[in-house]
């Protein structure tokens, strides 16, 4: 065990230990043509830290995750409950972590104020919002910055130049796009290229065995473009999990504790459920559960650097890392959850 006696200096807090051996298991995948090296799964905080699950618990699910081997936190600026909460939460622990070990990244699209400035992807509301991440998070600057969604009245010019801006400024190390189609992306890197701007190192996009769209419509660019990908919700926010197998929903799920009663028979409808019973019983027959099994699948795809998950708790993370024990399929295993998902669909 080792003091990390830098990252409490400044607080006055007691030093943290963490894992002597936390690389010594967790492979990291280089993010595209960059020099960025990311875990092969990254914690996120979307919902649960300063949303449904409050400090100690995201402290502990930082501190576990870090002494796994996972060194890239995400956040964005509207994360948590009031929006902009995850960040503050997730800023305090921080404080006891050592920095330069730490890959830490935030996104800017989604409504964070009241008025024409609070919202989408002008650089008045990226450098704007940024600013008051940094401040959250307690940090000088972030190593990913995200415009996270596409803004189709924004010249993709003006949003392209805010981030290299904000890269000039040091105040993010990278940047990337998140849900980004796949034609509007190649738009925005052929942006950049023509302006001589800050490369699009990253893109975030939404995949999982029951969203395949990607396949189709995004990595085709990706690879060709040389950018790493980073899948969200790679759970299904929890569908891909064995938490709702046998229609059962439990009080301290996600489902339960933040989509509501309506929401959540929308989510888990009747072909949902049957999809994830087939695919579990796939996944026993892997020797896995059907939350590892989804999270390999994921990271069997070459134009995959890392999985964003989320937890509520630390056995959460601890069986999504699990995962990477066994990330090899044989074909008729891929055949068979092409034909329970429906690729054809993607």
């Amino acid at each position: 065990m080792s003091n990390n006696d830098d990252a409490s200096k400044d607080t006055g807090a007691h030093a943290v230990e963490f894992a002597e051996n936390r690389y010594d298991n967790m492979p990291y995948r280089r993010c595209g043509n960059s020099g960025l090296l990311l875990p092969a799964i990254s914690l996120g905080a979307w919902e649960t830290f300063g949303g449904y699950r409050g400090e100690e618990v995201a402290r502990a699910c930082l501190y576990r995750a870090f002494d796994l081997g996972i060194t890239h936190f995400d956040l964005a600026n509207n994360y948590g409950r009031p929006p902009g909460n995850a960040e503050r939460v997730v800023g305090k622990i921080l404080r006891q972590m050592p920095r330069d070990e730490l890959i830490i990244a935030s996104k800017a699209g989604y409504r964070m104020w009241p008025g024409p400035y609070g919202d989408r992807l002008s650089k008045k509301y990226l450098v704007a919002s940024l600013d008051q991440s940094l401040q959250r998070l307690g940090l000088d600057y972030v190593d990913i910055f995200y415009a996270h969604r596409p803004d189709y009245e924004t010249p993709l010019e003006e949003t392209m130049a805010a981030l290299d801006l904000i890269v000039k400024q040091g105040k993010a190390l990278y940047v990337g796009v998140s849900n980004f189609p796949g034609e509007h992306f190649s738009q925005a890197v052929e942006v950049t290229r023509k302006m001589n701007l800050s490369p699009i190192t990253i893109h975030q996009p939404r995949y999982n065995l029951l969203d395949r769209k990607p396949e189709k419509d995004l990595f085709e660019h990706t690879v060709r473009s040389g950018t790493g990908v980073i899948a969200f919700s790679p759970l299904a926010q929890g569908k891909l999990s064995d938490k709702y197998l046998g229609k059962i929903v439990p009080g301290d799920s996600r489902a339960a504790m933040w989509w509501g009663k309506q929401a959540t028979g929308e989510v888990l409808d009747e072909k949902t459920l049957s999809q994830l019973e087939a695919l579990n019983k796939l996944a026993v027959q892997r020797g896995q559960t059907l939350a590892q099994m989804a999270l390999a699948w994921i990271l069997r795809f070459p134009a995959v650097t890392s999985v964003l998950i989320g937890a509520s708790k630390v056995e959460q993370i601890e069986e999504n890392v699990a995962a990477l024990q066994n990330l090899d399929f044989s074909l008729e295993e891929l055949q068979a959850i092409d034909s329970i998902t429906d690729s054809t669909q993607a």
